[in-house]
């Protein structure tokens, strides 16, 4: 008697937390994005800098997620997310390596901790190519935020990447008004959240943003600022980094005009700081049962009070990431793309993208870079390094 009494308190103790989990709202995700592409790229091994084409096919930010919610009552709820990468082109991905946390959510807002893009990147929405998703070559992140360059993979200013160890508040929508702030502890962009070294500066990362968004008006800013990041010296040991950035949309029925505008400011390690500004211009139009994306961008020469040092016939600048001190240091983009749905869970998207460096730029696409691109600073690559591309694509939501 005794042997079963146990077995039914056993039974109850286990079965306790499957009731618990079969209470929440769990929802499996995901997406597959894959195109083929046809890359022409300079190369800048040797003169006369030949063209390469490359041809590829790219997963661009497929993904593979859970999600739920648990009701706790009094109109409080627990939310969690475990979004992981997928590699669909040639298999891999790394579990939780995309928007991944625990929060709460109620009347007041959401809170959450964990590892998830900061507020800084959520404003790319109302500019950028919302219909090919914002990934893969044609994302508007390319020559916006100082996504960096190939060969450059630690410290490299970027200002729209996720944060690790990170406690985000996202505000509810009042009259058409919504806010964020975020604070991340040591790392961006990296998945161990931070390095010894970071951890032993005290590195954080604070991002925040407002919008506004009422009928056709859209209006969002941003501001982020990352202290320590980077590695200084001896005599600067302490470096900050900060970004503003502005953008708007007007949607006039069948099109949608964009705007955005950014300030960058890098401490340098030698001294003195870094700065660049940055404009775009977007229009997206429906054309037919689908829609046509055109965008200009346009990143400044570097400029400030830091200084480039002069080696025999060869002078070297202040860089963070793709942003570069000096004259010809400035670069264009622009792109066009059509997005043509055959569902509500499947599309079709074509575009033509091209990066416009001058000889002392470094600018790259923003995701699925490709190595070997004209980098400037010391390479006589001339005014011919321009990385673009043609994409044929799909996609299918789950």
């Amino acid at each position: 008697m005794n042997k079963k009494l146990l077995a039914i308190a056993v039974a109850g103790v286990l079965a306790a937390p499957l009731a618990q989990a079969q209470t929440a709202n769990v929802t499996l995700y995901g997406r597959l994005n894959l195109d083929t592409e046809v890359i022409i790229n300079q190369k800048q091994d040797a003169a006369p800098f030949n063209k390469q084409n490359i041809y590829r096919v790219s997963t661009n930010s497929s993904r593979l997620g859970v999600r739920g919610t648990e009701s706790l009552g009094g109109g409080l709820s627990a939310v969690f997310q475990i979004e992981s990468s997928i590699t669909a082109d040639n298999s891999g991905g790394t579990l939780a390596g995309r928007e991944t946390f625990v929060g709460l959510q109620g009347g007041w807002g959401t809170v959450k901790v964990g590892y998830f893009l900061s507020p800084y990147d959520d404003i790319q929405s109302i500019f950028g190519s919302a219909p090919t998703l914002q990934t893969g070559i044609l994302g508007s992140q390319s020559i916006w935020s100082n996504t960096g360059y190939p060969g450059n993979t630690t410290d490299t200013g970027s200002f729209d990447d996720r944060v690790a160890n990170s406690v985000r508040y996202d505000s509810p929508v009042i009259a058409g008004f919504n806010g964020s702030v975020q604070v991340g502890g040591r790392d961006t962009g990296g998945s161990d959240g931070g390095t010894l070294t970071q951890q032993r500066r005290h590195a954080y990362v604070i991002s925040t943003a407002g919008f506004y968004n009422n009928g056709p008006l859209s209006l969002g800013a941003a501001y982020e600022v990352h202290n320590n990041l980077r590695e200084g010296t001896p005599a600067n040991p302490k470096l900050q980094d900060q970004a503003v950035t502005l953008a708007a949309s007007w949607n006039f029925g069948i099109v949608k005009v964009g705007a955005a505008y950014e300030k960058l400011k890098y401490d340098v390690p030698t001294g003195g700081d870094l700065k660049r500004n940055f404009w775009a211009l977007s229009g997206t139009a429906n054309v037919g049962p689908g829609q046509l994306y055109l965008a200009y961008w346009m990143a400044g020469n570097g400029s400030g009070s830091g200084r480039c040092v002069t080696v025999g016939a060869v002078t070297t600048c202040p860089r963070v990431g793709a942003v570069t001190l000096g004259p010809d240091t400035k670069a264009q983009q622009w792109e066009v793309s059509y997005t043509y749905p055959l569902s509500k869970r499947t599309l079709l998207y074509t575009g033509y993208t091209m990066i416009d460096n001058k000889k002392n730029a470094a600018y790259n696409f923003g995701v699925n870079q490709i190595a070997g691109v004209c980098t400037g600073n010391g390479s006589a690559c001339g005014d011919a390094a321009r990385p673009q591309g043609i994409v044929l694509g799909i996609v299918h939501f789950f």
